[in-house]
């Protein structure tokens, strides 16, 4: 090569294009820049989101206690539970099932008072149930009897040859029997005496009522009580020791006088649960005796009807 022929040099441009070590260095610098930078500058923004959300939270606390007074005042508890239950709301099923309840319930106290009312013979013990058996046969055969007579009266009647004179006969019959019914005539026969002491003054005038009915019951066909005779209108008032029989005042002892058949009175009174029992339970005592002979002679007048008259021509 000579030296007319040399090829000028180029310059060199450092800053043109760096190096691969200066380019790659610089990157994790400026991404450590922020790191390095966040400490300081979160510790505004953390307090401005305190200061903010301590702001909303005045904000709903004021709204809600503003709130009733636009509304209205605020209910109580109680207030609430009567507006949640009146009116009442029910649906078909809801009347359905409270109708059955209620037939349900009906039909049970219906049940349980049959059964109380028989709890007296349910606790009876076996020889007073056959004493009461033996008294309801006993008053069957006494309406057999009757029923016999009655017919054995219509029989002579029919083949009587002095019909007139026979039927004459049993009027007198007739109408004395229903003098001592009626209390008109005095009457004597077998029968029992019923003496109640009453030293409390607890026995009531419907204890002695009691007394009468089941009496009658059993077949009483004339009864006396301390002097007043008792008929099928009679009735009994007052109490405390203070009893009146149609008006008229007795005291105790009661005694009664009764004409009937005495198997058939006595166990009427004896019967559990009945007079007797009744009577001890009110710290009274009861005494029956039987006899052969009891004569009932207390009377009533004779009271002629106002407005009825015999059918009978």
């Amino acid at each position: 090569m000579s030296d007319n022929d040399t090829t000028p040099l180029k310059p060199v441009d450092h800053q043109a294009q760096p190096l691969p070590n200066q380019s790659a260095a610089a990157e994790p610098a400026e991404r450590d820049a922020p790191a390095a930078q966040s400490p300081a500058t979160q510790a505004p923004a953390t307090q401005a989101a305190a200061t903010q959300a301590a702001a909303t939270q005045a904000a709903e606390t004021a709204t809600a206690e503003t709130a009733p007074s636009a509304e209205g005042p605020q209910l109580t508890g109680r207030q609430r539970l009567v507006a949640g239950l009146w009116p009442p709301r029910f649906s078909r099923a809801q009347l359905i099932v409270a109708l059955l309840l209620f037939v349900l319930g009906l039909g049970l106290a219906i049940q349980v008072r049959s059964t109380s009312d028989n709890s007296a013979l349910r606790g009876a013990r076996q020889e007073d149930l056959v004493r009461i058996l033996d008294e309801l046969d006993d008053r069957t055969a006494r309406l057999e009897d009757e029923k016999q007579r009655l017919e054995d009266q219509r029989t002579e009647l029919e083949t009587s040859s002095d019909q007139a004179e026979e039927a004459r006969k049993q009027t007198q019959e007739k109408e004395r029997q229903l003098g001592i019914l009626a209390g008109t005539v005095a009457a004597e026969g077998p029968g029992i005496t019923l003496t109640i002491d009453d030293g409390a003054g607890a026995v009531e005038s419907d204890m002695l009522l009691d007394a009468i009915q089941e009496l009658r019951a059993a077949g009483a066909e004339a009864i006396q009580v301390n002097g007043a005779r008792v008929v099928a209108d009679s009735y009994f008032s007052g109490g405390d020791g203070d009893i009146e029989v149609d008006g008229k005042k007795i005291t105790a002892p009661y005694r009664f006088k009764v004409i009937g058949k005495p198997q058939d009175l006595e166990p009427a009174l004896n019967i559990p649960g009945g007079v007797v029992q009744s009577l001890e339970k009110e710290q009274a005592t009861a005494t029956v005796a039987r006899s052969q002979k009891i004569v009932v002679d207390a009377l009533r007048p004779v009271e002629r009807p106002d407005y009825a008259r015999s059918s009978s021509r």
